[in-house]
């Protein structure tokens, strides 16, 4: 059984993560803005569709790497913590504009949905985010690994769900916050950035 600390700590982390606007919340409120507040909304239930087959994808592969070897999965884990600190080092010195919302035209909740799935499953930076961040939590001693991955990954989900509903919603608003504060946009990827590195030398500090 995970146990509250670790999982409190996991949730502070994973919001820290999700209502910092980053590409998936600018897709979103940029759907929102064009084309409504449904359209908005479909688009963060496409992306938290396309994050559940990542987790998935992380959850099978992991697995099958602890129950073959606990070295190997040592590798992955440091491994992970690598490409989390080269994460963060990236999105700090970043300096891409982000826009809210480019003119997109205006299309249909449906095809939203379908866009934002494919896009989201087909990004690779996010098979190997789920590999290399979820398995930072997991502790053998805890009891099954699966189901730790598992748990680890539906509340990633939901938790992203729940905040690109809230941009959808205030979509407008937040879109003019953007546009008006180029600040926000700035630090957003420094903050982001900060997270990465900070969970990568945890794990990189953790005693075996």
């Amino acid at each position: 059984m995970i146990d509250h600390t670790t999982l409190i700590t996991y949730i502070l982390i994973v919001l820290g993560f999700v209502f910092i606007p980053g590409p998936a919340t600018l897709l979103t409120m940029a759907r929102a803005a064009s084309s409504g507040t449904r359209v908005g909304i479909a688009t963060g239930a496409g992306i938290a569709a396309g994050d559940v087959v990542h987790t998935t994808m992380a959850i099978v592969g992991l697995s099958a790497v602890i129950a073959t070897s606990a070295l190997l999965f040592s590798v992955v884990k440091y491994a992970g913590a690598g490409f989390l600190i080269y994460l963060g080092i990236r999105a700090m010195l970043d300096k891409t504009p982000l826009e809210v919302n480019g003119g997109a035209p205006a299309i249909s909740a449906a095809r939203a949905f379908r866009q934002a799935v494919l896009t989201e499953v087909l990004n690779p930076k996010t098979a190997l985010f789920f590999l290399a961040f979820l398995p930072q939590f997991v502790r053998p001693e805890h009891g099954s690994t699966t189901l730790q991955l598992a748990l680890f990954g539906a509340v990633f989900v939901w938790l992203g769900l729940v905040s690109t509903v809230v941009f959808a919603v205030g979509a407008g608003r937040l879109g003019n916050l953007l546009r008006r504060h180029p600040a926000v946009v700035k630090w957003q990827g420094k903050v982001v950035g900060t997270i990465y590195c900070a969970i990568g030398v945890r794990l990189a500090l953790q005693e075996r």
